[in-house]
């Protein structure tokens, strides 16, 4: 997708925002539905501060970050990054501010990151179509790329669309082989995680490793979450 492409898909995000249309089920009144946590890409997994990001020193990731970008400004990588740790520590404003920096200035890498990454912090806001169309321009960036569509299923099952769910799912364990980008992906909650292997132990066939996945999430303090796991147990 070239740049021009991406731009029009957020601009029509941002009307439908600013028109109110921004989430399933959501009153005439206008106003978010239930927060939908998901995940966090980062787009140098294995560069400096993301060992650090990972094992939850979020306080020393965030220096590496900032001393990176203190030294160069234009390491847009460490900017998307920075905005992660950001997230995790609960700064979602300020890590949006800098997400939106990296979709007006990065490459196709470090633009699908942040594309994926706005996507969640919308979705845990409870505006899903806005989440979705940050996630239907991620796609656009690179197609062979699984983090959108790990995005993509996660919000699907929150919609209630449990066929699409794990079709994406298996979409994305086909680019994903071997799974090095699912075990580079950040966490903010346990739910996230969760709601994600329980996805993808249904899109596998692991009955059992699902089931007891979607019962420990029912639990969990996510209503929208505790819906869709509700869901898939009730399909048994």
């Amino acid at each position: 997708m070239t740049r021009r492409r991406t731009t029009s898909l957020l601009a029509a995000a941002a009307a439908l925002a600013a028109c109110g249309g921004v989430a399933d089920g959501v009153q005439r009144g206008g106003g978010p539905g239930e927060p939908v946590p998901v995940f966090a890409a980062l787009a140098a997994p294995e560069g400096p501060g993301r060992a650090q990001l990972r094992s939850g020193d979020l306080a020393g990731a965030r220096a590496t970050f900032e001393a990176a970008l203190a030294a160069d400004p234009d390491r847009l990588a460490e900017l998307n990054d920075l905005a992660v740790s950001y997230h995790l520590e609960g700064r979602d404003e300020a890590a949006r501010q800098l997400l939106d920096e990296v979709v007006a200035r990065g490459g196709s890498q470090e633009q699908q990151a942040a594309l994926v990454n706005l996507a969640g912090l919308y979705a845990l806001q409870g505006y899903l179509p806005v989440a979705q169309a940050h996630v239907d321009a991620a796609r656009g960036v690179d197609l062979s790329r699984p983090e959108p569509l790990y995005a993509a299923a996660l919000l699907a099952d929150a919609r209630a669309d449990a066929a699409a769910a794990v079709a994406l799912a298996r979409q994305a364990l086909r680019a994903d082989e071997g799974g090095r980008c699912r075990q580079e992906l950040a966490f903010a909650s346990p739910e996230e995680r969760l709601h994600l292997e329980a996805l993808l132990a249904e899109a596998t066939g692991d009955r059992l490793g699902a089931a007891e996945r979607w019962r420990e999430l029912r639990g969990g303090r996510f209503a929208a979450l505790a819906a869709a796991a509700e869901r898939h147990l009730g399909e048994r």
